[in-house]
């Protein structure tokens, strides 16, 4: 269930970083009178060029790694509290009142326990936060690349892009 939000969401922002570039995209104008159906033509034709020397399709929706994985959750509240009340309880027992020190040790290991946990889900969001970034970076990446090798290839042609 997390896995699948949390893909909805990297899905939905990929979108949002997609539709600005998307919507960027080039202008081309003939430079040696060619018509329409030419322009067409030559654009198609350096549209497979780019994408066979990047790898890169504008077409295609982009595709990410496979995200990190969620971190496991090591610490509880409740384990650390027997933890902590297993050994204030030995060392009550030592100072002749188990049960206080039992008590006080379940107190302690709780909010250790606690603590541990969101440590450990801190980690996991900014580990997320760090791979969309990365996902991100790339794909802009390798458009940028596409568009320059598409350009390229129109400029080769007599058009100027911009």
């Amino acid at each position: 269930m997390k896995r699948g939000i949390s893909i909805l969401i990297f899905a939905t922002c990929m979108g949002l970083l997609i539709g600005p570039v998307a919507a960027n995209d080039l202008y081309v104008y003939p430079e040696k009178g060619q018509d329409q159906k030419q322009m067409e033509k030559d654009k198609h034709d350096c549209y497979l060029w780019a994408k066979q020397q990047t790898g890169f399709d504008p077409m295609k929706p982009p595709t990410a790694s496979s995200p990190p994985p969620e971190g496991q959750v090591s610490g509880s509240v409740v384990g650390g509290a027997a933890r902590g009340a297993a050994l204030g309880a030995i060392g009550g027992a030592i100072a002749g009142d188990a049960g206080k020190g039992a008590a006080i040790g379940a107190a302690t290991g709780g909010a250790l326990g606690g603590m541990r946990r969101r440590s450990t889900y801190r980690q996991a969001e900014e580990d997320r936060a760090r791979w969309e970034q990365q996902q991100a970076a790339q794909y802009e990446a390798k458009r940028n690349e596409y568009n320059r090798a598409y350009g390229a290839c129109l400029e080769g042609r007599g058009y100027t892009v911009k």
